[in-house]
This record gives structure tokens, C-alpha cells and sequence, in this order.
């Protein structure tokens, strides 16, 4: 009986953060300016932590800087936040991420998160809307080294900064990213 409940609470957030994903982009022009601030500091703030990450995203086709996400849990749990798309450096739109989770988790946490794209294969699956991390996708703590032993899971290898709040959780999970272009 438990399980029937937990299975119609977790639909039910997964089912809010799809709700949440329609609108990928700030709303506004000036909500648009601070979300590309916040991006560029964010990233200025990751590549200071780690000397290393210049020479990756250098290397890289392009990346998602997410500023803020908000996760929170007990049993099940969501995240959610928005971010930045760049390209060869450039910035190309805006994605948002949303994420699930079912397993053993009670707290919530701010965190940062860049997601290192090595080739355009992944890209080209973001803006197509096929974009996903499976239970098997790992982010790594970012300090100083991180970037030089990081290594590409299809292409892809995520970073995350500790911003604040406390989340203990060994949880099953996914993450999902939406694309919306600059415009």
C-alpha cells in the first residue's frame, strides 16, 4: 500500500517539474540580463576554484551553467533550476533542469551545477528535447584538480558547487534539460 502511495507522490513531483519546464527562458528581458549575470559569475566563481576548467571548456563544444538549483526531499524528491547555454564560449539560450528521485533522502540544498558538453552530439539531443541523465550520471565536486581528472560519460561530465542546506540521500534519480534558443 505504501509503495501504491509513494509511486503516486513521486508521479505527482515528477508531473510538477514537467509543469515547470514550460517555460525554459525568464520571462523578460531584464530577468534575461540577470540570469546571463548570474551565469558569467557563476562560472568566473567555478573557474577560480579550479585553475584546470579553462583548458577543458576550451576543449569542450559547449556547456550549461546553472546558477541556483533548489532540491529538496524526504522519501521523494525535486530539484529544479535555470541556466545558461553556451557554445563555443558563446551564450546560445537558456536551459532549465528538473529532477526526480525516489529512495532514501530527507533534506533540501542550494547547489550550482556545470554540465561540460564534449562534442555536439549531446548538444544537438538538448535542443532536439532528448536530452537526459540516467541513475548512471555522477557529478563531481568541484576544487582544484577536478577538471584535469574529470572524465566524459557520453560525452558528457557534470560539476557541482555546495551553496547551502543539508540533503543526506541514497536515492535513485534522473535529471531532465529543456532548451528554449536566445531571442
Amino acid at each position: 500500500m505504501w509503495i501504491i502511495r509513494l509511486s503516486a507522490v513521486s508521479a505527482l513531483m515528477i508531473g510538477m517539474i514537467g509543469m515547470s519546464a514550460c517555460a525554459t527562458a525568464p520571462k523578460t528581458e531584464s530577468e534575461r540580463r540577470s540570469l546571463e549575470a548570474r551565469a558569467d559569475a557563476t562560472l568566473e566563481s567555478m573557474r577560480a576554484r579550479d585553475p584546470g576548467l579553462p583548458t577543458l571548456l576550451d576543449a569542450s563544444y559547449g556547456y550549461a551553467v546553472f546558477p541556483d538549483i533548489g532540491k529538496g526531499g524526504a522519501v521523494v524528491g525535486a530539484a529544479y533550476g535555470r541556466g545558461v547555454l553556451y557554445e563555443h564560449g558563446r551564450i546560445s539560450g537558456y536551459v532549465d533542469l528538473s529532477q526526480g528521485s525516489i529512495g532514501a533522502q530527507l533534506g533540501a540544498e542550494t547547489f550550482s551545477e556545470l554540465v561540460v558538453f564534449h562534442d555536439p552530439d549531446p548538444v544537438q539531443r538538448l535542443k532536439g528535447g532528448t536530452f537526459e541523465f540516467g541513475a548512471n550520471a555522477s557529478a563531481v565536486a568541484l576544487t582544484t584538480g577536478a577538471a584535469a581528472a574529470a572524465s566524459f560519460n557520453n560525452g558528457v561530465v557534470v560539476f557541482t558547487v555546495p551553496r547551502g542546506g543539508l540533503m543526506a540521500e541514497l536515492a535513485v534519480s534522473g535529471q531532465k534539460l529543456n532548451y528554449q534558443p536566445r531571442g
